[in-house]
């Protein structure tokens, strides 16, 4: 029997971002600590309706709350200690709380706030993107990105003879000439055979 009352069954923006998760309870009035996958979380913040989905994995097993995504508009959301905690509208108690551990976080990518840097991007925004070099040589697609510290670096998938391969471009302005997310493409100073 599920413990959470009256969530709202919602299929998932097409434009929808999974950008945390719910880890535990937090309190006894309904709060939950959430565990966000970006270090500078503001999508999360900015945002008044969030949807839920089920957990996958480890989370999944004796996940009863619910069974397809819902909608739920979020009351109140802060920083606590180095977490983030929140609360929906429609949870006031802790048992209900403790029902959502696991749970996926997505919001739709509309919500986003919108960048004030035009250099700045966020990395969703990067996915999928072409990538060619100033001579207009097409080094692959954005398959991912990986932080590493002071940087990120594009993460590229290409085919070469017939396999799939990886190539990493330093998503700096040393190498990265414009990002043009109206075409798709990104262009970057960067040979093939770097």
């Amino acid at each position: 029997m599920a413990l959470v009352p009256d969530l709202n069954p919602a299929p998932l923006p097409a434009d929808a971002v999974e950008v945390s998760r719910v880890q535990e309870a937090w309190g006894i009035k309904g709060w939950v600590r959430l565990h966000p996958y970006s270090a500078d979380p503001e999508a999360l913040f900015h945002a008044r309706q969030w949807y839920l989905a089920p957990p996958e994995g480890r989370y999944a097993r004796g996940f009863d709350a619910f069974t397809g995504t819902v909608s739920v508009a979020v009351a109140e959301i802060k920083f606590h200690g180095e977490g983030v905690v929140a609360q929906f509208d429609a949870i006031s108690d802790r048992n209900a709380a403790e029902s959502l551990k696991g749970a996926r976080i997505y919001i739709s990518r509309a919500d986003f706030p919108a960048t004030t840097d035009p250099d700045e991007f966020y990395w969703v925004d990067l996915m999928g993107l072409a990538v060619v070099n100033r001579q207009g040589v097409d080094l692959g697609v954005v398959r991912d990105l990986m932080p590493t510290g002071p940087h990120s670096v594009l993460v590229l998938e290409y085919q070469a003879d017939g396999k799939p391969q990886e190539r990493l471009i330093p998503f700096v302005s040393a190498y990265v000439d414009e990002v043009d997310k109206v075409a798709r493409r990104i262009t970057v100073d960067w040979q093939p055979d770097y």
